[in-house]
């Protein structure tokens, strides 16, 4: 899983904590882990949301100004589906 790279510090500093993502379908799996500078970041869960449910607050949440500059990101490929992902970041290499 990618994070645009203005995203990897507030990730490694615990104050990013999920991302809206569109795809066609889901691309990363809970319990996945990802590489993220010196550690990873590990997906605690994955649901399947309305694009209505992009709020301003969950944009900022996920690292962005607001739900513009997020959607501006999030959609990756043909598809439609949005999907929230939360994760937690942790350091060192995944065991």
């Amino acid at each position: 899983m990618m994070f645009t790279k203005r995203l990897h510090e507030p990730i490694m500093r615990g104050e990013v904590t999920c991302s809206v993502r569109i795809w066609q379908r889901p691309r990363a799996k809970v319990g996945g882990r990802y590489a993220l500078g010196p550690g990873f970041v590990e997906v605690t869960s994955i649901r399947q949301i309305d694009l209505a449910d992009v709020t301003p607050q969950l944009a900022r949440r996920s690292g962005f100004a607001g739900v513009v500059d997020l959607l501006k990101v999030a959609k990756h490929g043909p598809g439609e589906n949005v999907y929230l992902l939360e994760f937690e970041y942790h350091e060192g290499a995944p065991t």
